[in-house]
């Protein structure tokens, strides 16, 4: 009766259901089953059978999230009031923290189990505004750390995403059934997943600007040239040329060439430099 008294609120008329039943619990009082405690019994297992039907989300309103946080469990309750409705049900979670999260601070388990129940319903909980219901705000204690690091600073990462706001409410159904599913958590005994996902990913840094640098050298008769031409990020053309003094064959003045373009990019100071040419002999070598 102890149980079933918890989540009283729920059952409709429920003292006078089991009035048969709480006459047995009085002082001294003769403890025979008849016929009225046996269908009194009977009601009562009919209603925890038959749970509440879940509900889709009505778009345009915010969802109201009641989080339970335990040592060693959590317990939460998704669920909605459009105006003019009543309050419906719209998904249970509970989970028991594994021994290393058992040993954080009580508002540092709120936070990571915040995270986990926002992630694991995101099909829900992206696309709404979320009303926070639990004994800690874990938004204020984020919100008002003087340094972020480790574990606390990825949380406020991973909850950057969502439209959450704390809801201060103190008595209300929703937490109730919170309490109850941390009571009497899930089998689930995987962690609560803190790290960001594609991490590697999130901490690229931007690439450098691109040249591109085209160089050409030619030998013949009336003497050798060298030439080269560098185009910016922005398509600016940057052309160098000079004139060979020195005897030399096509490869040394594709060489030169390929210097001289070298040389104007220093001069530029380019960072990320793609070169073109037409010998393979040069190219080849890298």
């Amino acid at each position: 009766m102890g149980r079933l008294n918890y989540i009283a609120r729920f059952i409709s008329n429920l003292s006078e259901t089991c009035k048969p039943l709480f006459r047995l619990l009085r002082k001294d009082a003769l403890v025979k089953w008849d016929e009225d405690c046996q269908n009194a019994f009977e009601q009562i297992k009919q209603y925890l059978a038959s749970p509440p039907v879940l509900v889709p989300p009505v778009p345009g309103h915010p969802l109201i999230l009641y989080l339970t946080i335990h040592e060693e469990s959590l317990g939460a309750m998704l669920a909605q009031q459009p105006p003019g409705s009543r309050e419906h049900a719209i998904y249970y979670l509970s989970k028991k923290c594994t021994p290393c999260e058992a040993k954080y601070t009580i508002i540092e388990r709120t936070c990571c189990a915040l995270v986990w129940v926002l992630h694991r319903l995101r099909q829900y909980t992206l696309h709404y505004e979320i009303l926070l219901v639990s004994e800690n705000d874990p938004l204020k204690y984020l919100l008002d750390r003087p340094t972020l690091i480790g574990r606390v600073s990825k949380w406020q990462l991973q909850l950057a995403e969502f439209d959450i706001r704390y809801s201060p409410q103190k008595s209300v159904k929703g937490r109730a059934i919170a309490d109850y599913l941390a009571e009497y958590p899930s089998s689930d005994t995987n962690p609560l997943e803190t790290e960001l996902p594609d991490e590697h990913i999130m901490n690229t840094t931007d690439r450098p600007k691109k040249w591109t640098m085209y160089f050409d050298g030619a030998v013949n008769l009336s003497g050798s040239g060298i030439g080269a031409i560098l185009i910016s990020p922005d398509d600016q053309y940057y052309p160098v040329a000079a004139k060979v003094t020195f005897p030399c064959t096509n490869n040394i003045a594709e060489y030169e060439a390929c210097i001289l373009g070298l040389q104007t990019a220093l001069e530029l100071d380019v960072d990320h430099l793609d070169v073109y040419g037409d010998s393979a002999q040069l190219i080849a070598q890298r």
